[in-house]
């Protein structure tokens, strides 16, 4: 039996110990936000934080994840609020397609927390492991540069969202 805290909620679940993270996140959690993407930790789609540092649930094994506070797209807007970097990629159009949003957003969120969104260039070089086959970089850059000047970002970590 594992013990994970996932957005808020702890859960007990009896997992085989070879089950990824992001497996346990889509398949016996239903939470389908990280997406499945390379399986190999090189695109970023499924980039969930894990006590408030970005992680390729792929690359990382459910048992790793106990006693850690994880947080995904699904745990952070609060009811009909968006967080601020959900907003920012709406208002910036940094989407097309949407399959690689949740990551990007995520990774984003983790770009300002660790003190990389100076510049764009910063941004781009930070944010360099989450791949956009849309090319929707440019807006994606928009949006962070956004959120970093609001300056009140709520930060999901430690005790939740």
């Amino acid at each position: 039996m594992l013990t994970l805290r996932v957005n808020g909620q702890t859960h007990r679940l009896a997992l085989d110990t070879r089950t990824t993270l992001l497996d346990m996140l889509r398949d016996h959690l239903g939470l389908t936000g990280a997406k499945t993407g390379c399986n190999q930790g090189a695109c970023g789609a499924c980039t969930v934080l894990a006590d408030g540092k970005r992680i390729n649930a792929c690359l990382t094994l459910a048992v790793a994840a106990q006693g850690q506070d994880i947080i995904t797209i699904e745990g952070l807007a609060k009811g009909d609020a968006l967080h601020p970097m959900q907003q920012a990629f709406v208002d910036h159009d940094a989407f097309q397609c949407g399959y690689c949003t949740p990551g990007q957003i995520m990774s984003a969120i983790a770009c300002i927390h660790e003190g990389h969104a100076g510049s764009a260039e910063e941004i781009r070089e930070f944010m360099s492991g989450n791949l956009c086959r849309c090319g929707a970089y440019p807006n994606i850059v928009k949006a962070v540069q956004d959120v970093a000047g609001q300056g009140d970002m709520r930060f999901p970590g430690k005790g939740g969202v």
